[in-house]
């Protein structure tokens, strides 16, 4: 939902309350701060960079407020109550035409992000609170604030414990309770499975898992079912975890364009992650990753950062005359300094590719028909596979919302059923639960589909079941976890010795797992699943048989 509002007028012309802006590093508990101060207000809508962060705030407000207060707003999910005050969105989501007391914008740096930048930037330039607006972010874009935002107030807020680099260590050296972050998908497979192999096991957090997915993994890392936590930078963004060090296993990263480094404010978003409240964290590189450099660790254990310079920006007062005259408002030029204009962006590739086919241009005419153009538009690319299937899907839901006013029922039960299959791999469970994530935003899109409540709660149940089994299938690739268990330092304050004892039948058990058995005077340990694991074995049987 990136199109325009237009009952919410621009900041600049409508009366406002205070606006104040709290930054400063990872761990500093600015979003706590937003959320008390957001139930302060008779009514609010706070904003959040990912659908999973939105979710999990909602989930708090509803333990304080009490589910028929508070609402979720989602491009996948829409759970509004009558009488909801409260509103946990993405940020892409907000309803920006409902007057209320308290409007707050978390991590709005990402206004300098080339793709969703020019949402960050049109929140921060029009969204408004009639009491209080407050924005959460980096210190870096504290110069922009202060010249896009006359008269805000801004306040420092200083990290809760420290950040400190310990160099490279080597994947097999790594301590318990670390995250090891990697920037594709190969790269995170590889590295859990050599964590498997010589740790027992790890968690694992990508940016394409469901949030569902993503919750059960963190809970087997939060529960120290095992110690380790391999991820791609989706873990930078809003995930509490007690996480001790991060190891980043490269410096570079892929970003849809070109492989470029990582920035120093990326690098202490990522790292930031290691330590929470009091207690300090270490972070540094891993695998074939050379070291940092003393100027990069200088930046990130002190936390100062080139400040953002200008922030990416798209024209929201849109023509809907005719296809041609909303593209050239799309093209327009930023009117100010301090505003760019940001990369091409999905929807925008998705109209150009409309405008050329030929059945879409004998329709889309006049202000109605090029509005629900756009609206399609706005449908997100969750799959990404390139080959054109998403404007072609595009397509045929323009022309049935056209036609119909309504999308028939019967496309919605033949894309589910489709998707709810729990065969193949985890990458192909991943792909079906992007087709699924369109699914529910198109069902939860007002006025879309005749019964729309009952459609997202079929939606939510295919991806529930997808990302239960994507869960066990991630758990039986990467976890061993009688290694695991066999391998697990004691905590703090815990007995140093493994529990373990001797059954009537001569099995030995360490843990909770049997290890091997008893024969006369020997012990014959079972069948390990490598070599690795064959040690562990004995050397686990041979201190619970000494006592």
């Amino acid at each position: 939902m990136t199109g325009p509002h237009p009952a919410f007028a621009p900041a600049t012309s409508r009366q406002s309350g205070v606006i104040h802006a709290v930054l400063g590093p990872t761990n500093t508990g600015k979003t706590h701060y937003a959320l008390t101060r957001m139930m302060a207000h008779q009514s609010g809508i706070i904003g959040f960079p990912l659908r999973l962060l939105a979710r999990e705030n909602y989930e708090r407000l509803v333990k304080l407020k009490g589910e028929r207060h508070v609402a979720l707003l989602t491009g996948e999910e829409k759970i509004i109550p009558p009488g909801a005050r409260w509103f946990s969105c993405t940020v892409e989501a907000m309803p920006l035409d409902r007057k209320v007391d308290f409007v707050g914008i978390d991590e709005i740096q990402l206004a300098a992000d080339p793709d969703r930048g020019h949402i960050f930037t049109d929140r921060l330039l029009h969204a408004r609170g009639k009491g209080e607006t407050l924005f959460l972010g980096a210190e870096t874009i504290r110069g922009l604030l202060r010249q896009l935002v006359p008269g805000i107030t801004i306040e420092t807020r200083e990290r809760l414990s420290r950040l400190t680099n310990i160099g490279p260590v080597n994947l097999t050296r790594l301590p318990p309770r670390s995250a090891i972050v990697a920037f594709s998908a190969t790269e995170v497979y590889a590295i859990a499975e050599a964590i498997r192999q010589k740790r027992g096991g790890c968690a694992i957090i990508m940016g394409r898992l469901s949030p569902r997915t993503r919750n059960a993994q963190v809970a087997l890392y939060q529960n120290r079912d095992v110690d380790y936590l391999v991820a791609t930078d989706a873990i930078g963004m809003g995930l509490n975890m007690d996480v001790d060090h991060v190891a980043l296993a490269a410096l570079h990263k892929f970003d849809g364009q070109n492989s470029r480094a990582l920035t120093p404010q990326e690098v202490a978003q990522i790292t930031g992650r290691a330590g929470r409240g009091m207690r300090d964290g270490t972070f540094g590189t891993t695998a074939s990753c050379p070291p940092m450099s003393q100027q990069l660790v200088k930046a990130v254990e002190d936390h100062e950062f080139e400040a953002i310079k200008a922030v990416y920006w798209r024209q929201t007062a849109l023509d809907y005359t005719s296809p041609e005259t909303l593209l050239n408002s799309l093209m327009r030029k930023p009117p100010r300094p301090g505003l760019i204009t940001g990369r091409t962006a999905s929807d925008l590739d998705v109209l150009t590719g409309l405008m050329q086919m030929d059945d879409i241009r004998e329709v889309a005419r006049g202000h109605r028909a090029t509005e629900l153009l756009w609206d399609v538009c706005q449908i997100p690319d969750f799959r990404k596979l390139g080959d054109g299937s998403h404007t072609r899907l595009c397509a045929r839901l323009f022309l049935d919302l056209l036609k119909h006013r309504r999308i028939p029922p019967a496309w919605m039960e033949g894309q589910l059923r489709g998707l709810d299959r729990l065969d193949g791999d985890m990458d192909t469970l991943m792909h079906r639960l992007s087709g699924v994530r369109v699914c529910a935003y198109v069902a939860a899109r007002t006025g879309w589909m005749h019964q729309s409540r009952q459609w997202q709660e079929r939606c939510r149940a295919v991806e529930d079941r997808l990302s239960d089994t994507l869960h066990e299938r991630l758990k039986e690739r990467f976890v061993n976890r009688r290694a695991t268990a066999l391998l697990r330092r004691p905590e703090p304050g815990a007995a140093s010795e493994a529990l373990h004892a001797v059954t009537p039948q001569n099995r030995i058990i360490v843990e909770g797992h049997e290890v091997g058995q008893i024969v006369g005077f020997t012990m014959q340990i079972d069948t390990p699943a490598d070599s690795r694991e064959g040690d562990l074995l004995r050397r686990a049987g041979r201190r619970a048989l000494r006592q």
